[in-house]
């Protein structure tokens, strides 16, 4: 009787044992799961960090060009750019995007196999020009940076706009054709692209989640 009782107490402790195994299992495959999920997202992998990316690199470009050209207003310029490089970088750790990625690192490694395959393209493949980007001379009502994606500065303050190619006091209407909501906006500074949005204007025709239009009209409104 008493080995029997030995031998019921070990199979007792061979099945515990194996639930705790399969138990443990499971929680090492769901905390792996979750560990993966949490691995910071390049530009490239996700719509938002390459919208947070691009407006990192927008921002980053606007100070080196203020660096490249310094007047009495650059340091005051430069400081705000900066706090506001910081305040993206503060979203994409909450977004989960690697922090401090800005468009410069991401589009180099992604434009080599376009910029091979344009070299290798015969030269009538290139777009006409009336179809390249219109400037800052563009008539009232006319369609500007045709091509362009539109994102944000991340700076605040009532809705504005900046811009690499229009003069302040410019009035752009920004149009989002994923969701066809607009808004119109006055360029108020410098940038380095045709439109970036600040943060009210941004809202006021972005997609919940979304810091990148990809699908934008931009027109010269006066």
């Amino acid at each position: 009787m008493s080995r029997r009782r030995t031998l019921g107490t070990k199979k007792k402790v061979a099945l515990l044992v194996s639930a705790a195994a399969v138990a443990g299992g499971g929680a090492f495959v769901l905390a792996g799961t979750s560990n993966a999920a949490q691995s910071p997202q390049t530009a490239a992998e996700s719509t938002v960090c390459q919208g947070l990316a691009t407006a990192l690199g927008n921002n980053q470009r606007f100070i080196e060009g203020q660096r490249a050209a310094p007047d009495a207003q650059s340091a005051a310029r430069i400081a705000n750019r900066e706090a506001v490089i910081a305040q993206i970088e503060v979203q994409q750790k909450a977004s989960t995007c690697v922090v401090g990625e800005s468009a410069q690192d991401s589009q180099a490694a992604q434009q080599q196999p376009s910029q091979t395959a344009s070299a290798s393209a015969p030269a009538a493949q290139a777009p006409p020009a009336s179809q390249a980007p219109s400037t800052g001379n563009a008539g009232s009502g006319q369609q500007v940076c045709n091509g362009s994606t539109v994102t944000l500065s991340g700076e605040a303050g009532a809705p504005a706009a900046s811009s690499n190619q229009f003069p302040a006091g410019t009035k752009l209407k920004v149009t989002n054709l994923d969701n066809n909501k607009s808004t119109t906006v006055e360029v108020t500074s410098v940038s380095g692209s045709c439109a970036l949005l600040n943060n009210a204007a941004f809202e006021e025709v972005r997609e919940p989640g979304k810091f990148l239009i990809r699908r934008a009209v931009i027109e010269k409104v006066g």
